[in-house]
């Protein structure tokens, strides 16, 4: 029973990958969540299966190792397509346009939109990480409207002052900071005025120096 308990008591969080570029994203998403103990629960796109193999050269069977629960993307009945089962929320990397504009409509056809829809009506945090460039008007008031709806467009844009030594820092700067929307805090994360020195602690020091010359 102590076990069973443990269980339930540990955090969820729905990891949902489409078919956009950027899988790398979702794939940092699990391994965040496994090194911060939530139980992830993943879902991927038909379409995401072709991107990774493409970007990563991994197989479905070493990304599904990465996840605690794996659910079909067709598996309409699955735990998290009901609000009953409770999450977290809701992380989609990378989110493509498709998918994004399914939500918006809540006309879901598969697990991954479902889970995505029952994520807002449960008022629960849902963070798309939208990976799709130039936008034209028509992605920006899909946009507009799914935050109307209560999610949080989180684009992976890099964050430069964190002054980034690889890509992969780029990209796990980025997942750390869709995971703070769900106030998980992952080690990885460069933070302004914390590890980072701000500008004014720089002008301070260089004000100092001239007084000293």
């Amino acid at each position: 029973m102590t076990d069973v308990l443990k269980a339930a008591d540990r955090p969820r969080l729905v990891v949902g990958i489409s078919g956009a570029s950027g899988v790398v994203y979702g794939v940092r998403t699990l391994d965040a969540c496994r090194e911060l103990g939530v139980e992830s629960h993943l879902v991927v796109s038909r379409s995401a299966v072709l991107t990774l193999q493409q970007e990563t050269g991994q197989s479905v069977a070493e990304l599904n190792e990465r996840a605690d629960v794996v659910h079909r993307v067709s598996d309409i009945g699955a735990a998290i397509a009901s609000g009953s089962f409770r999450t977290l929320g809701m992380v989609i990397a990378p989110c493509s346009v498709r998918t994004m504009s399914e939500i918006a409509t809540g006309v879901t056809s598969s697990l991954l939109t479902r889970a995505a829809d029952v994520t807002l009506k449960e008022r629960r945090t849902l963070v798309l990480m939208v990976r799709e460039t130039p936008l034209h008007l028509g992605h920006l008031r899909t946009m507009t409207k799914l935050a109307e709806m209560g999610a949080v467009i989180a684009p992976p844009l890099p964050a430069f002052y964190a002054k980034p030594a690889s890509i992969a820092e780029m990209v796990d700067q980025s997942v750390g900071r869709a995971l703070d929307l769900f106030d998980l805090s992952w080690r990885p994360v460069k933070r302004w005025g914390e590890d980072l020195e701000t500008i004014r602690e720089t002008l301070s020091g260089k004000d100092a120096q001239g007084e000293e010359g």
